[in-house]
Order: C-alpha cells, then structure tokens, then sequence
C-alpha cells in the first residue's frame, strides 16, 4: 500500500496536469473562434458574393445582395422614421435631413410644423410615386420640414444657389439642390444605393449621370459632385445607427455604400 504523502503528491500532479490541459484547451478554443461582429457591422458573409470584385461586376453582385428585404408600405415609413431618425438626444424627436432641427415624432403630416416624408432619390425620376418598393424604401426616405421638401421638390443635387428658408445651411437655384455639409455624404450613400438596388427587374431602371434638371427620366446627377461629397462627408455614428436598424427591424437589407465606401470609386 503507497505511503499516505505519496498518494497526497500523485493526486497534486495528476490535478495540476489537468488544470493545465483544461486551460490550453481553452486558450485555443478562443484563439480559434470567429470573432463577434462590431456593432453597427453586417455578418460576415453578408457581402460575400460581392467580394474580390469591381466595376459592373460588383454593382450587379451588390444589387442581388440587397434585393433582398422586407417592401413596406407607405403608411409603414411613418413608424419606421421614428426609429430610424430619432434624435441621439431624444428619442421622442426625429432629425430633420436638410435643416438638422428636430420635431416631435409623433406631429407629422401636412401641416407647417410638422415634417414629412422626403424622397432623396426624387420619386418623379423614374415615376415610381409611393408604391411599394423605391417609393417606400427607408433607405432614401428621410423626415423634412414641410416647406423645405417643398423647396427641393425633385431637383437634382449640385453646389451652389441661396440659403432655403427654414434650412439656411442648404441651398437651392432654379434645377438643382445642395444639402447642408453634414449630410452631403449621408445624401450621396443614399443616391448611390438607390441606383444599386433599382436595375429594372422589380421596378424602374436607376442610374446616375452628370447633369441636372433630369424631370421625369429615371436619372439623378450631379455625379461628380455626389462623388464629392461622399468623399467630404466620411460615414458617422448616425448613419451607421440607421442603417444597422433598417436591417435589423424593418427591411433586412443594407446601404453596402455606408459599411464599404471604397466600393463607390470601383463603380463609378
């Protein structure tokens, strides 16, 4: 029968063994697991179709990606917007695009102190009004002043022209629209996405040329100048909120212009 203390010693280095066996195998299970995405960042094989590629090649990739979603209807917009642009200081408000002012959530409709719903891509190009689909996509549609929607009406976005009553940090002349700096590469990343998603197989034929005064044709310009601003206006917190909660609560698609901005320069 082994000595009392050399059973007490066996017993020590048999556990210690283990301990040291059960701590690797934790080590490598962590050094080998996938890492969790960063907030905000879609999963990590959600654009991968769309990797390695450039040009058409990725616009057409891209455009099958984010076909995929959720269409609401217009009345659906109003409560999507609530979220999606409520104000980081009160939830209870919504941002306005063009002006930066907030209002209440809650007031909207056609009244002066209300906001409404604005169409960035303007739902004339291309005539696609409000049905289900480009004119319901919450991706381009974001709360406005009455009167400053009214302003833009469905002019193309270039630089220059007079400060907008109501949003004197935007401008305006007779055939085109300059939103205020903040939002200048908030507005691009949203053009860019509408003329991705939209290629004519479930509704009108987007695309970007680099003109203005385009009316009732399915285009939208200034190119140039989008690319510009895109470039001026980096992607913040805000756009990334939104374009996180856009595919988590109501379409299930996203901007691919906001989570990869370099794809814009392959394209176009």
């Amino acid at each position: 029968m082994p000595a009392p203390h050399f059973t007490r010693r066996r017993k020590a280095v048999m556990l210690a063994a283990a301990g040291a066996l059960l701590a690797g195998m934790t080590v490598q299970s962590a050094a080998t697991a996938a890492p969790a995405p960063a907030p905000g960042a879609p999963a990590a094989d959600y654009y991968q179709d769309a990797l390695g590629k450039e040009g058409d090649a990725l616009k057409s990739a891209l455009h099958t990606i984010i076909s995929d979603q959720q269409v609401l209807s217009y009345d659906d917009v109003w409560d999507a917007l609530q979220v999606t642009d409520a104000a980081p200081s009160d939830s209870g408000s919504v941002v306005l695009l063009y002006s930066g002012q907030t209002r209440s959530g809650s007031q909207h409709g056609g009244d002066q102190d209300d906001w409404n719903r604005e169409h960035v891509w303007a739902k004339s190009h291309g005539d696609f009004g409000t049905s289900p689909g480009p004119g319901t996509d919450i991706h381009h549609l974001r709360p406005t002043d009455v009167s400053v929607n009214g302003v833009r009406g469905n002019k193309d976005f270039d630089n220059g022209g007079s400060p907008v009553d109501e949003a004197p940090d935007s401008s305006t002349d007779s055939d085109s629209f300059e939103p205020r700096d903040a939002v200048k590469g908030d507005v691009a990343r949203m053009i860019f996405y509408m003329a991705t998603r939209y290629e004519g197989s479930d509704g009108p034929d987007l695309e970007l040329n680099d003109q203005v005064d385009n009316g009732s044709a399915p285009y939208m310009g200034r190119l140039s100048v989008l690319k510009q601003w895109h470039a001026q206006d980096p992607v913040d917190s805000f756009e990334e909120n939104r374009n996180q909660a856009i595919f988590d609560q109501f379409q299930g698609n996203r901007n691919p212009f906001i989570d990869h901005p370099e794809w814009v320069e392959s394209i176009w």
